[in-house]
């Protein structure tokens, strides 16, 4: 397989070899501080609970801009070059779209309205109307190996890994604004802040993680992930904005993140090739896939408590398998995962864990989406909602 990004459990592609021009912690800038006292970013939807990021997206709470799209399963396929379409209702593929070349993920747009798929190495967007299922205008963009967008719906955040730089771009018409040199390998996963002031970003390659002012479009802080042989994948922020959670497929676990002091990550180990991080519908729980070893670890979020909560059990897939990245169904009762080394796609029961389904799907299957899914916009990736 040839994958650029998220790739193996071992050696990166040949691109991940540049130097990078700090090993260690460079000084944070001041704390943001609580979204209760500080004004978010201009632009940004005020949050709507201050104890919950995630309180506009509980069970089929959709937006008027996506009520009436059909229910329906995005996923990528890298090596067949295709996004395969499964009606969740049935467990059915009921399509298979031609797109470019490698597609690692499909992304909803920040206003909803639009799904874009990350065709990596073709150097392009598909755009898919979530409405009618069908593919429109294809538009040139550099190595989008993923996609987010500013909490204020102004940009979209091209995370070019093989350029090694985060590029701004128009959130519409995906004009460049500004390209930012990260100095790191394989700059891949991010989240944004409560007030939506910075954003902290994974780079897989060499184990950094970045700190970006979301305004200023810059660069604020960076520091190297305290243990040899580290590949940091997803980032995820709990629901009450305190604790940041980085996936790490090669450490084996989640480093543990307090994001306005940028200090040093604790690692706490969940399984073998960490990847993928989701929140339930209720905010109680984050589903944590484990690629290397077939299990999802279910991490119970505990507010104010040490590591901002703990490991609450781990689901085993029978006969194994690789779950990689996904999401959760609207009504919060599935969990949809793609199977990366094995074309599949699991469903899985969020009640309990086990399989309702597996279903085939082409090679390569990596960042699927389910959609439509609540919450009032998107900021990228597979669907972070707010």
């Amino acid at each position: 397989m040839t994958f650029t990004a998220c790739s193996s459990d071992s050696k990166p592609p040949a691109h991940a070899h540049s130097a990078s021009p700090s090993t260690g912690v460079q000084p944070a800038l001041p704390p943001h501080g609580d979204v209760k006292t500080q004004p978010g970013l201009p632009g940004m939807p005020p949050v709507l609970d201050p104890n919950d990021l995630y309180a506009a997206d509980r069970p089929n709470q959709l937006s008027d801009a996506v009520k009436n799209f059909p229910s329906r399963v995005y996923v990528p396929n890298t090596e067949s070059d295709t996004v395969t379409v499964i009606d969740p209702a049935t467990y059915q593929v009921i399509e298979t779209i031609k797109v470019g070349r490698q597609p690692q993920h499909v992304v909803p747009s920040w206003d909803l309205k639009t799904l874009w798929v990350n065709n990596d190495l073709g150097n392009t967007l598909t755009e898919i109307d979530p409405a009618t299922g069908k593919t429109g205008p294809t538009v040139d963009v550099h190595d989008p190996y993923n996609l987010y967008f500013t909490p204020d719906g102004k940009y979209a955040v091209v995370m070019a890994s093989a350029d090694h730089e985060l590029v701004f771009r128009d959130a519409h018409t995906m004009a460049t604004v500004k390209e930012l040199p990260v100095g790191c390998d394989g700059v891949n996963h991010a989240d944004f802040s409560p007030d939506g002031r910075y954003f902290i970003v994974s780079c897989e390659f060499d184990g950094q993680l970045l700190k970006v002012d979301t305004e200023k479009m810059e660069i604020i802080a960076r520091q190297k992930l305290p243990k040899h042989h580290t590949m940091p994948q997803d980032v995820k922020i709990s629901p009450d904005g305190k604790t940041w959670y980085i996936a790490d497929m090669m450490s084996h676990g989640i480093w543990v993140l307090n994001g306005d002091t940028f200090g040093t990550p604790k690692l706490i180990p969940t399984g073998k090739g960490t990847h993928g991080l989701y929140i339930s519908r209720d905010s109680k729980y984050m589903y944590v896939s484990n690629r290397g070893e077939g299990t999802i670890t279910l991490w119970e979020f505990t507010p104010g408590a040490e590591n901002g909560g703990k490991i609450n059990t781990k689901w085993h897939l029978p006969d194994g398998g690789s779950p990689d990245m996904g999401g959760v169904s609207a009504d919060g009762k599935v969990l949809w995962l793609s199977g990366r080394y094995d074309s599949e796609v699991y469903a899985i029961d969020t009640a309990d864990g086990h399989l309702i389904a597996r279903i085939k799907v082409g090679k390569g299957p990596h960042g699927l989406a389910v959609y439509p899914q609540p919450g009032r916009y998107s900021l990228g990736h597979t669907g972070i909602f707010r």
